[in-house]
């Protein structure tokens, strides 16, 4: 499942997903990887952790224009290709009925996961252009295939990047690039904890069992599972994949 020659953005890189995934990259021997994210702090650390000179950061705001076209600039002027653009970047929001769900809240979860994955888009396209075609893999969730009581943004922003990809995957393929939407189930990191804690505050530990009962496979995902999908995408293994929607959810949705 090599990736030798191949160069990547990963968003949402200070993150467990993000650096799981740019662990599995190098692995599968990966030219160049630039990590974005919004935490300047843990882009560095998560440079460090991954100990290669192939690693580069970029502090951005993936739903703001200037920044999503700066870092698919900088991308381009550290490799001169672009062959792998995973849209992981995500905020969860706050778990609230839907009647007293905070508008700001709302606007903010809605720019970055669905925003943000439509101007990674318009702005890594003509560069995935150029080098011939390329890989694109979007974030999404189980909740973006399924209700989730009182996550109304969170859910709204996972089903609308699935429309998001169908239309990407449509325009992209006389390019030869190809777009997925990738589902996770409950992942062990930081997401689920905040989660967890605004399901029942103080209680977060019984809510995770909760979650835990409700998976076939009897546990969350953890960053590494979402990596390994996430690399096999970015593979030429993957290379008449595209427009599909992958569950990577131990059963959940059974």
């Amino acid at each position: 499942m090599t990736l030798k020659g191949k160069y990547a953005i990963i968003t949402g890189g200070a993150g467990g997903i993000g650096k799981a995934t740019a662990k599995r990259f190098l692995e599968e021997q990966a030219a160049g990887i630039l990590l974005v994210d919004l935490n300047s702090e843990g882009l560095q650390q998560a440079k460090k952790d991954l100990g290669s000179d192939k690693v580069h950061v970029y502090p951005a705001d993936v739903s703001k224009t200037e920044e999503v076209k700066a870092y698919c600039d900088k991308a381009k002027e550290l490799f001169g290709s672009m062959d792998i653009v995973f849209l992981n970047a995500g905020y969860e929001g706050v778990v609230k009925p839907l009647t007293e769900y905070p508008e700001e809240i709302y606007d903010k979860v809605l720019a970055i996961n669905t925003k943000g994955v439509w101007l990674g888009l318009k702005y890594s396209f003509p560069y995935l252009q150029q080098s011939g075609g390329g890989s694109v893999i979007i974030t999404s969730s189980v909740a973006g295939l399924q209700g989730t009581a009182q996550m109304m943004a969170y859910t709204t922003s996972k089903h609308a990047v699935i429309g998001t990809m169908r239309v990407a995957a449509l325009e992209g393929a006389p390019f030869n690039i190809r777009v997925n939407t990738i589902h996770p189930s409950p992942v062990d990191n930081r997401m689920m904890r905040s989660l967890e804690e605004g399901f029942a505050p103080g209680a977060g530990a019984e809510v995770k069992k909760g979650f835990e009962k409700m998976i076939p496979l009897g546990r969350y995902a953890v960053n590494e599972d979402i990596a390994n999908l996430a690399t096999f995408l970015a593979s030429d293994q993957s290379s008449f994949i595209t427009g599909s929607t992958y569950v990577i959810d131990g059963g959940f949705g059974t």
